[in-house]
Formats: structure tokens, C-alpha cells, sequence
């Protein structure tokens, strides 16, 4: 694929131009280290390092044009190079350009809110496959473009739009007419607008919990960014997903002007929203309902764990049917296959007697829908492992220890993803929370998680149950000199076979 730079330049501002007045394009980076022979390079400002400084380097790798921010010292008369107000924001709409306007030519379901994105998309993804549709996906955990769902490369949930559009344009190649996209704040905020130029057809909203302030600032802008969803869907006269339980939601019911909105809600007696719960029977291994919509009900039996799922069900269930003009009785063959995202709500047996389970909560939300859960189908004590990462949200850290001191018997705090910050400093942030805790006693912060695992599990006996809380899906704990592989399931599992005597 080649387009001339003056093609998909042509819907941006451009504040000076210098070099080529045009130049042929063949693809698109914002890396030095990964640029290509005949790329537009966009030269973007970060945390820890400014692309503007790796102009040269790209260059070198192939680069025919340059988009940049603020000036540059030096300009080659044979490369391209366009003064921007902002290189990133502009990414989006280049990108779109570039690779033809791939979601113009799919039905795109857009999923946001502070829990349950992940599982939401695998659900849709799951269901749209079952019915014999194409789907692709992006999502926290895995990517699929048509073909193998592949893993999340990305520390990026939403990553950048030039990533966005070529995996959509991937799934278009591949013969797909639908795809689900996990919307973030930090993608949908005009700051990254990393899916500025995305043609939603649906869009659901979870649940609002406290999260990612360190980036937004306030709860009402962390909002705000996560309604631009049905803002953009709105403009398409589509359909608006919203969890009517949330206290937030007039607020996502507004941003859905030229939607058609439809509501979810789990809870008992709920009869003023769209789709609905009644009955649930709840297992430590699986759950049941009936579901009930405006076009009948449905039958719904999950081998999953975790009450939460429910919502996610309902919100799944809700856009496809709605979307697809189908009664959600079409879906009831299908709910029993579904399966759970890596790292959620894991069960983790080496036939130790007691329960392990691995799930990726990380926000008070989680927390406060995990526990109360988990709590009453525990016939011994609950223990809980985790913390919270690092050069994030400062706020939240005692807010997750309040929550854990009020369900759990023993809380063991270890390291997430502590990242520049001090490792103990953090856990005794967290700590600040637990209040009816004692160290030594019932409260243990222990850095290595490894070794806070470990002695977990050596204090804990018959029926009781440990929520290792955090890191789910994640390849890795990032500290200040950099990441250090991990792998939560397996780390749990090497450890209980050492335990119970496997591992010899």
C-alpha cells in the first residue's frame, strides 16, 4: 500500500511545511527503532522520551516524511516534513486516511467503562463468531484481525490510532463484517485521540469507578472522555448500550443524543431497564439466569465464575441484539461455550485444599463487585493478594485497602507494577487503607511477589480461598530499571506444585 502524502494529509491543519512538498508514503510509524523504507514518521512527545529527538534516526531507517510539533533543527531537502499543532492527535486522521477508512466498512462495537471492557468484547467476539459472522477484535488482553486471536503486545489497551486502523483494515482484508473495540478513556480522550476517527455503529458502557486520574485529573473529565464513545456513535445514529445501575449514567444517556439507547441491569426487580436478570443461580463455578429483553427471553448458563458477569453478559447480549435485530432466544445455544479472558477469575488447582484464583481487578470498582461475590461462597477465610501500580493513580491506593480490610481475613500486599516509585512507600499506601488490620498479624506487605505468594499460601488451610488480584493477563511487573517477566497463573501453579509436593 502507497498513497501520496498530500492524499492523506489533506484533513489536517498544518502550521509550516518544509523539505518535499509531497512524498510517497508506504507506511506509517511513531518509533525510531521500528521505522520502515518509505514511512511517515511522527515525531511524538512522551513521559520519558520526545520522538522529536529521533527525527534523524528515523530518517536514516527510511523515513520520506516527517510530521512534527515544534521545530526542527535540521531539514533535508529530499524528505517531507509538516510543523503540526499537535503530532499525535494528528495521527488519527492520517491514519485513517492511509489505510482507506477501514471501519467505515465494518460494524463497529465500541466498549467502555472501568471493569468488565475485556470481558464484554470476548463475549461480543464469542457470540458474533457463533453465529457464523466474521468478527474481529482489540482488546486489553488479545488482538484478532480475522484469523488466531493473538496476544496484546501493546502496555497499551487502546494503542496508537496508526495500530488501530491497520488492524481494522487487517480484518477487512480478511472478510470480516464486524468488529469490537475495547475504548478506554485514555483512547477516547481528545488528548491521545487515539479513536477519534472511528464509525461506531454500538457502543456500551460498563460501570464508572474511580480510575486513571493521574492522567484525566477529575472524575467529571475521566467521564467526560469515555462519553465522547457515544458522542462519535451518535453522530451515526447508533446505538447506545448503558448499565442503568451505574449512578453515572444520565450523564452517558445524555452524550447519546441521535442514539437509540437501550439499558442493561442485573439487579432483582430491575423492570425499568431494556434487558435484565431474573433468578440468578451463582456457583463458585458457573451461573444462571433468565434474560429477559423486549424481543422474549433467553435461557442463560455460564461456565464461568464471577457475579460481575452477569452485567457483561447482559451488555454483550444487549448491543448484538439490538444491532443485529435478533431475540436474544437465537443466543441461548451459544451462552453455555463461552469461555473467560486470561486472567479472569482463573481458578489455579494443584490439588492443594485450598481455592486460588486469579483475576485482573485493579480498581475500586472491581472491588467492591469482587468481593461481596467471592465472600459468601467461601467456607474458610479469604485472603487477598495485591497492591496497586505505580505513577497512577495516587488516590485510589488507600481506597483499594479500605475495600479489601472490610471482606478479607488476611490481606498480603505485594508488587504490581511499582514502576520509578519506592516499593514499599506504595504498599503502605495501600496499606493506609486497612485499618482493622494489624501487621505481622493478618496484614503482611511483602515486595517480591513471589516470595508474598509463597508465604500466602504456607499460611493458609482446608477451605479457605486466596484472590491473587492485579496483574491477570499481564507478561510482566514493571519497575524502575525496567520490566521483569511474570506470569501470575504460572507463578501460582510452580508454587502450589512446590507445596504439595509436585514440583520434586
Amino acid at each position: 500500500m502507497k498513497k501520496s502524502l498530500s492524499a492523506i494529509t489533506g484533513d489536517i491543519n498544518i502550521e509550516a511545511r518544509n523539505g518535499k512538498t509531497d512524498a510517497l508514503i508506504s507506511g506509517l510509524s511513531y518509533d525510531s527503532r521500528n521505522t520502515c523504507e518509505g514511512d511517515l514518521y511522527f515525531a511524538l512527545p512522551g513521559l520519558h522520551a520526545d520522538g522529536h529527538a529521533f527525527v534523524e534516526q528515523a530518517i536514516a531507517a527510511g523515513a520520506r516524511a516527517v510530521v512534527h510539533q515544534v521545530p526542527l533543527p535540521l531539514y533535508h531537502p529530499e524528505i517531507a516534513y509538516l510543523q503540526v499543532t499537535n503530532s499525535r492527535t494528528s495521527m488519527s486522521p492520517i491514519a485513517a486516511a492511509f489505510y482507506d477508512y477501514p471501519s467505515e466498512a465494518l460494524k463497529v462495537i465500541g466498549v467502555t467503562g472501568t471493569d468488565g471492557k475485556s470481558s464484554t468484547v470476548s463475549f461480543l467476539h464469542q457470540l458474533l463468531t457463533g453465529m457464523g459472522l466474521k468478527c474481529g477484535f482489540l482488546s486489553t488482553v488479545q488482538f484478532n484481525t480475522g484469523g488466531e486471536s493473538v496476544k496484546n503486545h501493546f502496555r497499551q489497551s487502546t494503542p496508537e490510532a496508526t495500530e488501530i486502523h491497520k488492524a481494522l483494515r487487517s480484518m477487512v482484508k480478511a472478510g470480516c463484517s464486524h468488529a469490537v473495540i475495547e475504548s478506554t478513556s485514555h483512547g477516547l480522550s481528545p488528548k491521545n485521540n487515539r479513536l477519534g476517527d472511528i464509525r461506531y455503529d454500538a457502543a456500551v458502557i460498563t460501570n464508572i469507578s474511580h480510575e486513571h486520574l493521574e492522567f484525566h485529573g477529575t472524575m467529571e473529565q475521566y467521564m467526560d472522555d469515555k462519553a465522547n464513545l457515544f458522542r462519535m456513535t451518535g453522530k451515526n445514529q447508533g446505538i447506545a448500550v448503558i448499565n442503568i445501575d451505574d449512578t453515572n449514567h444520565n450523564l452517558f444517556a445524555g452524550a447519546a443524543s441521535g442514539c437509540r439507547s437501550i439499558s442493561f441491569y442485573s439487579a432483582a426487580g430491575a423492570m425499568k431497564a431494556d434487558y435484565r436478570a431474573r433468578g440468578i443461580e451463582e456457583t463458585p463455578a458457573s451461573i444462571a439466569f433468565t434474560l429477559e429483553a423486549p424481543a422474549g427471553e433467553a435461557r442463560v448458563e455460564l461456565n464461568l465464575a464471577g457475579r460481575f458477569n452477569v452485567d457483561n453478559i447482559l451488555a454483550a447480549s444487549a448491543a448484538l441484539c439490538e444491532l443485529e435485530e435478533i431475540e436474544p432466544k437465537a443466543l441461548e445455544p451459544l451462552f453455555p461455550g463461552l469461555k473467560a479472558v486470561k486472567g479472569r477469575m482463573v481458578p489455579v488447582d494443584e490439588g492443594q485444599t485450598f481455592q486460588v484464583i486469579v483475576d485482573y481487578a485493579h480498581t475500586p470498582g472491581a472491588f467492591r463487585r469482587l468481593f461481596p461475590a467471592i465472600r459468601p461462597l467461601v467456607r474458610g477465610r479469604l485472603f487477598a493478594l495485591f497492591s496497586s501500580a505505580g505513577e497512577r493513580d495516587l488516590e485510589k491506593r488507600p481506597i483499594l485497602g479500605s475495600i479489601a480490610d472490610e471482606y478479607c481475613d488476611v490481606i498480603v500486599l505485594a508488587d504490581e507494577d511499582p514502576r520509578g516509585e519506592n516499593p514499599m512507600a506504595l504498599l503502605q499506601e495501600v496499606a493506609s487503607g486497612c485499618r482493622n488490620k494489624t501487621k505481622g498479624k493478618n496484614l503482611f506487605l511483602i515486595e517480591n511477589r513471589k516470595e508474598a505468594m509463597r508465604y500466602a499460601f504456607s499460611m493458609m488451610k482446608q477451605d479457605d480461598c486466596i484472590l491473587l488480584l492485579g496483574k491477570g493477563h499481564e507478561g510482566s511487573i514493571i519497575y524502575a530499571d525496567g520490566p521483569v517477566p511474570w506470569d501470575e497463573e504460572e507463578r501460582a501453579r510452580e508454587l502450589l506444585r512446590e507445596l504439595t509436593g509436585k514440583g520434586e
